[in-house]
């Protein structure tokens, strides 16, 4: 079996995946002629040119943009249902999307309209494609303490049924004038019941990644490239084994890298640590979960034992039911061994 067929057939989950940037170009087009005056073109090729980011500034700009014509609970579920649609030809059998209710919340969205969509749209993914879907709520970190208690009391309050996780995204140098009312949410969050998943250490130092971990309780970190910065981080997170969910074109797309063969994915494997391979916002950098693989492959040199691996550690550090863990464990030896 070659490794493109290899990748093809092997059995995935997407951990680290957001709502607005999961939309392909298609849905994207539709949503900006069904609501113009966003500042979203209305063609495919001015499209494209819109998703050439000079920085993650400017990528945090377009996205709110895109965001904005998320408008009605019909446009939740459809990209909810378009990804898994997207996901299960890529072998993709579950994952975990980031909302950001308050953005839903700055439209005029009511959280109840909100829960009833991702529920909805949870069913069909496994009815139509046979993909699970759970949700991570998390804060847009730059918006400050209003965002804050808006996503916790949305999670807390009329919390969808697949709700599994709470993290914090958004510019991170941003984070530090709003540090209580966010240790605040993630400490209610946690109370209730919800994983920790910030992001962490993407455009940042590794101090970032220590607030997460010492602040919000983090069991899982979005990212978290820059842990090879600091030694005694790099130690503690081998001695801990929290997992890294990295994303190497999301990383060069949005200008924290100038080189995919840059990429510190494998020094962080070298170094034993923990790491699961996502896309982050797939039709946004031109990628794909499969593709992901194939950047590991092509790129890193990766053969089928290691990229069996990181499908592997994708499933341990999802919020799967254990049966459901052992089942798709067993799915990604049998096709090694195969």
């Amino acid at each position: 079996m070659t490794i493109d067929a290899f990748i093809d057939a092997l059995p995935k989950v997407e951990l680290h995946v957001h709502l607005v940037g999961s939309a392909s170009l298609p849905t994207v087009l539709e949503l900006a002629r069904r609501h113009p005056g966003n500042g979203v073109p209305t063609t495919e090729e001015e499209l494209r040119d819109f998703y050439t980011f000079v920085d993650f500034p400017h990528f945090a700009r377009v996205y709110r943009a895109v965001n904005s014509l998320v408008r009605e609970p019909e446009d939740v579920a459809t990209l909810i249902t378009g990804l898994a649609r997207d996901l299960a030809p890529q072998g993709g059998r579950y994952f975990e999307i980031q909302v950001t209710p308050y953005a839903h919340h700055m439209v005029g969205l009511p959280m109840r309209a909100v829960t009833e969509a991702l529920d909805l749209a949870a069913a069909q993914a496994r009815e139509q494609y046979g993909v699970e879907v759970a949700y991570i709520f998390d804060i847009p970190g730059e918006y400050g303490e209003e965002s804050a208690r808006i996503t916790v009391e949305h999670a807390l309050q009329e919390p969808p049924a697949a709700l599994v996780g709470f993290g914090i995204g958004g510019i991170e140098q941003e984070r530090p004038k709003y540090r209580d009312a966010y240790r605040d949410a993630f400490s209610a969050a946690r109370a209730a019941g919800l994983h920790s998943v910030p992001h962490g250490g993407e455009m940042s130092g590794p101090e970032t990644i220590w607030e997460v971990i010492d602040g919000y309780g983090a069991e899982r970190i979005g990212h978290g490239i820059s842990c090879l910065d600091d030694p005694r981080l790099v130690a503690h997170l081998r001695e801990t084994q929290i997992p890294l969910d990295v994303c190497p074109t999301s990383n060069v797309r949005t200008g924290q890298l100038a080189d995919i063969g840059d990429h510190p994915l494998p020094r962080m494997l070298e170094e034993g640590l923990f790491v699961t391979l996502n896309s982050d916002d797939p039709p946004m950098f031109g990628t794909t979960l499969a593709g992901e693989y194939r950047v590991a492959a092509e790129v890193f040199g990766f053969g089928k034992t290691e990229l069996a691996q990181l499908a592997r550690n994708g499933v341990t550090a999802s919020y799967l039911p254990k049966d459901r863990k052992e089942a798709l464990l067993d799915e990604i030896d049998a096709l090694t061994r195969a």
